[in-house]
């Protein structure tokens, strides 16, 4: 994807992915990667993926492109592949389904036939893709250590620190905060809501779930994305002095109990890396550069971001909103930087760009690489399921909770929900 010449984020993205795997019986610290900022730190927790055995980390680029077609014909319909929309091009080809975390997950559950899940994502995505797949269906992800900053910024024993300083400061009851974690989240948060009267939401539906958590509470503690929530409250019309940042390191998050009973919506410190990169300069600058330009950036974007650009949205509205524009339309676009490629390529009749001008794509989205895909994919042809991620089957009950009351709001439809234990309801992707 990326060469020594070309404007990079990281030196380390001309490496290959394996450099930061462990050898056999060699402990090794997990690590993000190339294209990680300085502020993503990793938890000790993290999974370390094991060196994948040397054939295939030599193996010629048209030399995994057979293997991997050989392993997908063998297998048939009892295999799903998945491609996350920032995926690398080369992972995407092999793709049954692209789409963003939570419409992938639903296909792949609506995919009775197939065995195998390979989710071409993060970890977060595998554990979503497990809370609703059928009991016979194994998910697996190529490479465990495809993780998201984003998600270890709230890890479960931070958030029941939160939740139980919140009561001791505001009250137990009536609940002092409903609790909405994104979709970028691990399973046990999902869980956590389910069981507290919370609730899941995605970048395009944030808006209508949290007008339903302030319809059950005063104030909603809203995690693990600060942007993407303060940027819902802002369109909710939430006052700033109404909005709060909670820090999971410091004694009530860094606040007065003043001000947390004075909030509303009090947001967890966390970012996307990727996200954060995007700037006002960068708007200013592609008006400048390029006169009429529509300029068109994700909500996990800052503020001022958001309120600079012409429109905020999903990737999937990113990706319908241009790719029905009219041709000869010129577009900015403040995502990760393997989409906004791919849409220029698939769209030469408009004039399509990333915003940021150095290459910076999502460092845990960069670990999947074909090696990885081919090792598992033939492991699975030989009867061997790597890789597996399982949800613990108390925390897929309780997820699925809050995965269902997102799915019973009003929305865009879509496929249902589908899955041992869940009820059918719009997709909202």
């Amino acid at each position: 994807m990326a060469t020594k010449s070309a404007n990079l984020c990281s030196d380390e993205l001309t490496w290959d992915p394996w450099a930061y795997d462990a050898p056999p019986d060699t402990p090794r610290a997990p690590v993000y990667g190339a294209g990680a900022s300085q502020w993503d730190a990793i938890p000790a927790s993290a999974p370390v993926q094991t060196e994948i055995p040397e054939r295939y980390r030599r193996m010629s680029a048209d030399g995994l492109e057979r293997r991997i077609a050989g392993a997908k014909a063998t297998l048939g319909s009892r295999l799903v592949i998945l491609g996350h929309h920032y995926q690398r091009d080369e992972i995407i080809r092999w793709a049954d389904f692209r789409g963003d975390s939570f419409k992938l997950s639903q296909q792949a559950a609506a995919r009775k036939e197939a065995d195998y899940i390979v989710f071409c994502g993060v970890h977060f995505m595998a554990e979503s893709a497990d809370i609703l797949a059928g009991d016979h269906q194994r998910v697996i992800l190529p490479n465990l250590a495809a993780g998201c900053s984003m998600a270890d910024m709230a890890d479960e024993a931070q958030v029941l620190s939160c939740s139980r300083q919140l009561g001791e400061a505001l009250g137990f009851e009536p609940p002092p905060v409903i609790p909405v974690t994104y979709m970028n989240s691990s399973a046990a948060l999902k869980a956590f809501c389910g069981e507290r009267g919370g609730v899941v939401c995605t970048s395009s539906n944030a808006t209508r779930v949290l007008e339903w958590a302030f319809e059950r509470g005063e104030r909603v503690l809203f995690f693990p994305d600060e942007h993407l929530g303060r940027n819902t409250g802002v369109k909710l019309g939430i006052a700033d002095d109404a909005m709060t940042v909670w820090d999971p390191r410091r004694p009530l998050g860094g606040n007065t109990v003043d001000a947390l009973r004075r909030s509303r919506l009090i947001l967890w410190r966390g970012w996307c890396s990727v996200h954060a990169r995007f700037t006002v300069a960068q708007i200013e600058q592609a008006r400048r550069d390029h006169p009429g330009i529509r300029v068109i950036v994700h909500p996990e974007c800052r503020r001022e971001v958001v309120e600079a650009a012409d429109l905020d949205g999903s990737t999937e509205l990113i990706l319908e909103t241009i790719s029905s524009a009219a041709p000869g339309s010129q577009w900015a676009v403040g995502t990760e930087i393997n989409m906004v490629n791919r849409l220029a390529a698939e769209h030469p009749d408009k004039q399509i760009f990333c915003l940021d001008p150095v290459i910076c794509p999502c460092s845990t989205m960069y670990r999947i690489h074909p090696a990885y895909l081919a090792w598992v994919l033939e492991a699975l042809v030989d009867g061997e399921v790597l890789n597996e991620i399982v949800v613990a089957d108390r925390v897929k009950l309780a997820a699925r909770v809050a995965l269902a009351r997102m799915l019973a709001l009003p929305g865009r439809a879509g496929r249902p929900m589908t899955g041992a234990g869940t009820e059918a309801g719009p997709c909202v992707a």
